[in-house]
């Protein structure tokens, strides 16, 4: 007699949540963070992400995918004088010409493969001439113009719609540092993303205002109830150290967002690490992000030091790279003893300034010459305790 036992169920796969198989979160908060007199736009997003099956760690980034704006879709779409529910027909299938301006091409910025069609196919001289002039040049060109804006140097020209979409870059999803903590915002994932605008003038714009693909559509288009397509992008070199190891955190502007989530993150974690946070922000009263939600961490004693850069509000600009000119001391005693220093935010001006700054900070306290610091610097980063996430 055969005896038979009950096998175990087996346990449902888990979803892996990609750019091709996003997961629509629900937006729960959609709420302005800077003040109305601010020259900047940064917005707290509360997204409930509750049966994603998601598992993150502060210092990683959430992935969204956003769609383009209908105004800058129509306005392209006239401009080729087609109608929009034109068929376009690839080898992923048949969709709308509207649908796929919306989704699926970068239409907010400017096609390095559009102008150097313009350039070469056509003979446009204003293309012509910026791809052979100084790429600072192209940059600060090309810094808040579009497809349309191309299509206009050509005004004659009228490409079929399959024509101009040969030369566009698909529609990428763009990356936030999530700024919350998993023991603490359960069930949600928190993004601060600043929004990109570029007005017109009366000497530039054409009377149109220009913004980012996805900042816009966060800050205009999204509102709580919708959703959103998101999946996670983990950051391993970002992370949390033990809770009995110290950290610096250089973080201006929006680059404030990981730390929220570590500070978050150590006050349910215990330990004796110590943490300090450099900050900065244009006004004290219109853009110091989270604001008394930090000085509430800092009066409770998670946050052990608390040092912001105020850049406007005195004749000469001050930015956290001058506050850590001004602690150069405890900041080393800190490294000597085992911290690990964080920077995030801007790759260029703010992550050059902090490098160097920390460079000059060594060189002093170690009685060392430039070469050397800098290679102290290194074996810091090789070691895992200097780590940025710039962008």
């Amino acid at each position: 007699m055969t005896v038979e036992t009950e096998r175990p169920a087996r346990r449902a796969k888990k979803v892996r949540w990609s750019r091709r198989n996003p997961y629509e979160a629900r937006v729960v908060e959609n709420t302005l963070l800077t003040s109305p007199e601010s020259d900047k736009e940064v917005r707290h997003l509360v997204l409930d992400v509750a049966d994603a099956g998601l598992e993150y760690e502060p210092g990683d980034a959430v992935s969204v995918l956003p769609t383009n704006s209908p105004e800058l879709v129509a306005a392209i779409i006239a401009r080729l004088g087609v109608p929009p529910e034109t068929e376009i027909t690839d080898r992923k299938g048949s969709q709308t010409l509207y649908n796929a301006l919306t989704h699926g091409f970068e239409i907010t910025s400017v096609s390095q493969y559009l102008l150097d069609h313009l350039a070469k196919a056509l003979g446009n001289p204003v293309a012509a001439a910026l791809l052979d002039g100084d790429r600072a040049e192209l940059d600060a060109w090309s810094r808040g113009r579009d497809v349309l804006d191309l299509l206009n140097l050509e005004p004659d020209w009228a490409p079929t719609p399959e024509a101009l979409l040969a030369e566009l870059r698909p529609l990428a999803a763009r990356t936030y540092s999530i700024s919350s903590s998993p023991n603490v915002h359960a069930g949600t994932i928190h993004l601060t993303p600043a929004t990109v605008r570029h007005f017109a003038t009366e000497d530039w714009g054409d009377g149109r205002d220009r913004g980012g693909a996805a900042s816009t559509y966060l800050a205009d288009r999204v509102e709580p109830g919708d959703t959103v397509g998101i999946y996670l992008t983990p950051n391993k070199s970002f992370r949390l150290p033990e809770p009995d190891t110290d950290i610096i955190m250089i973080g201006p502007g929006t680059g404030i967002a990981p730390f929220r989530g570590f500070l978050h993150e150590r006050a349910t974690r215990g330990g004796q690490g110590r943490n300090w946070l450099f900050h900065g922000a244009r006004h004290r009263d219109h853009d110091f992000l989270y604001r008394d939600e930090i000085h509430a961490l800092h009066a409770d004693g998670v946050l052990d030091r608390l040092d912001v850069a105020f850049s406007r509000e005195q004749e000469e600009k001050v930015y956290v790279q001058h506050l850590m000119d001004g602690h150069g001391e405890d900041i080393y005693h800190w490294l000597r003893d085992g911290a690990v220093l964080y920077v995030c935010g801007d790759a260029d001006a703010m992550a050059k300034s902090v490098d160097e700054a920390l460079t000059s900070i060594i060189a002093a306290h170690e009685n060392l010459d430039e070469d050397a610091a800098r290679a102290r610097l290194d074996e810091l980063r090789a070691e895992g305790r200097y780590r940025r996430d710039v962008y």
